[in-house]
């Protein structure tokens, strides 16, 4: 037998067999946990803003204004600076470094007690980043704000997938993208109306106190997942949450037999988690797509745009304050996106979002390209171009958040089996934390070497990475968590791996 395929030795495989309703108590808790999304949203929208706005640049990189104010610099290269960059990154390498340590914190303190301590964590980011006199207690905020993030992203995915409903699964595991995409909206209406303000830069950083307040306040009124009451002995509350979110009609009992059987077996082979992940055999496709799922999302350029479209409006000529309202336009198309991902990828699956959404960002990306490539000889782009540059790079975003922007969040939080489940989540959120960093570090200096052909890098990427996905990733849509195994013996290349 497969790891993780309990769910079809007990019976009770299909998702309908366990019976139950959609209850209201069960989407709520998904919501209240889902805003887990907002203080990673609210942090990558507004960071880009802050970024080109003068007074924060005078009082902290003043070499940065000194360029824009040289007429002879590449508009590509104005905001080429490390100090500059490492103010954005710094949070992704804290996150990083926290997101190793998450996955034993969840198992001791559960899904619950993480989202509590992520939120407490990003409110003193927040409140050291705002009140910030010098470059170093800036940085120091930023690391907080990381490791609040580290936490939230390790521990959110994983309670919205041990609670929701299999059939509901994906609509239900949208929710957090849905409120990561609704922070990084709030962030640009945040920028954009404090941008004439002198002290502005400061209202923006220490709103991301009131996100951490959301969440912090919300995880207090939920209950932790039975699969974790059930890791820490403690049955008879699991049965209690399990009841309580799948309604009285569920046959709860059944499903916690399968719940209870999946733990036991993670139980009795728990020890030397991340060893298992990266060395048998039995876990290859987990570890491989714990990797590959963040590349997906991180290598579409979509992410690093995100964090500095600001700055790019500005290279693609618009002015500061249109630039931020530029911002503005993007966030609200990908947010809106996220609806249509919502209605679609319980019916259709996570693998033709994966198509669908590359089609339409590699097309956007080559002709951003294009655009700016042929507008390069007149040392700036006219006002028509610039808009078109807008008008694409906003369908670009919505076919990034009708498939990358949700699935890195679905996918890593529904393919693990209870035994590496933490540990693998753990490896996923690095990744990607370590990506985001390393992308946003680097970010403005290949804008400035690559120039408009950076567009094409990432288009390139984008198939790549697509073709891989399609051709190895087993479509999950409506099978139980405690089912998954079977996915991966039914497949005609990984079943080598984890077959009998």
């Amino acid at each position: 037998m497969a790891v993780g395929a309990v769910g079809v030795e007990a019976g009770h495989g299909s998702p309908l067999a366990y019976g139950g309703e959609l209850t209201f108590t069960v989407v709520m808790t998904c919501l209240v946990a889902a805003s887990g999304g907002l203080i990673f949203g609210y942090d990558i929208g507004i960071s880009g803003g802050v970024s080109q706005m003068k007074p924060f640049l005078q009082t902290f990189f003043p070499k940065v204004l000194r360029r824009m104010a040289d007429a002879k610099r590449s508009q590509y290269c104005i905001f080429d600076s490390h100090a500059l960059t490492s103010f954005t990154s710094s949070l992704y390498i804290a996150g990083l470094v926290s997101s190793f340590a998450a996955g034993r914190v969840t198992r001791s303190l559960g899904r619950r007690g993480v989202m509590l301590l992520g939120g407490a964590l990003f409110f003193a980011g927040g409140a050291m980043t705002g009140a910030a006199m010098n470059l170093a207690m800036l940085i120091v905020g930023r690391m907080l704000l990381g490791f609040g993030v580290g936490f939230t992203n390790q521990a959110t995915p994983l309670y919205l997938a041990e609670m929701a409903p299999a059939r509901w699964r994906g609509s239900l595991g949208v929710a957090f993208q849905f409120f990561l995409a609704l922070g990084i909206l709030i962030a640009n209406l945040v920028n954009y109306g404090t941008a004439r303000l002198e002290w502005g830069w400061r209202l923006s950083l220490g709103l991301a106190g009131a996100p951490a307040i959301v969440i912090f306040v919300g995880a207090l009124f939920l209950t932790d997942t039975p699969s974790s009451f059930i890791m820490r002995g403690k049955a008879d509350l699991a049965r209690s949450a399990l009841l309580r979110v799948r309604g009285a009609s569920a046959n709860v009992d059944a499903e916690l037999k399968d719940i209870t059987r999946a733990v036991e077996a993670a139980q009795s082979s728990e020890e030397g988690a991340f060893r298992k992940l990266f060395a048998d055999r039995q876990y290859r496709p987990h570890l491989t797509f714990s990797i590959v799922v963040p590349f997906c999302h991180q290598l579409s350029g979509m992410m690093v745009l995100t964090f500095f479209s600001p700055l790019v409006f500005r290279i693609a000529g618009f002015g500061s304050n249109a630039a931020l309202m530029g911002a503005v336009i993007l966030a609200a198309v990908k947010f809106g996106s996220l609806i249509l991902s919502t209605l679609v990828i319980d019916r259709y699956g996570r693998k033709v979002l994966v198509m669908v959404g590359a089609v339409i960002m590699v097309v956007c990306q080559v002709a951003n390209a294009w655009i700016m490539g042929a507008q390069a000889a007149n040392g700036h782009i006219p006002r028509a171009y610039g808009v078109a540059l807008l008008v694409l790079t906003c369908v670009q975003g919505a076919g990034f958040g009708m498939s990358w922007a949700p699935l890195i969040w679905i996918i890593p939080g529904e393919i693990f089996p209870m035994e590496i489940r933490s540990a693998g989540q753990s490896v996923s959120v690095s990744t990607t934390l370590g990506l985001t960093f390393l992308q946003t570090q680097t970010f403005l200096a290949l804008l400035c070497r690559l120039k408009y052909a950076t567009f094409a890098y990432y288009a390139a990427w984008v198939v790549a990475l697509t073709a891989f996905v399609l051709v190895f990733l087993p479509e999950t849509k409506g099978v139980p968590l405690e089912s998954m195994g079977s996915v991966w013996e039914r497949h005609w290349y990984w079943k080598r791996f984890v077959g009998d």
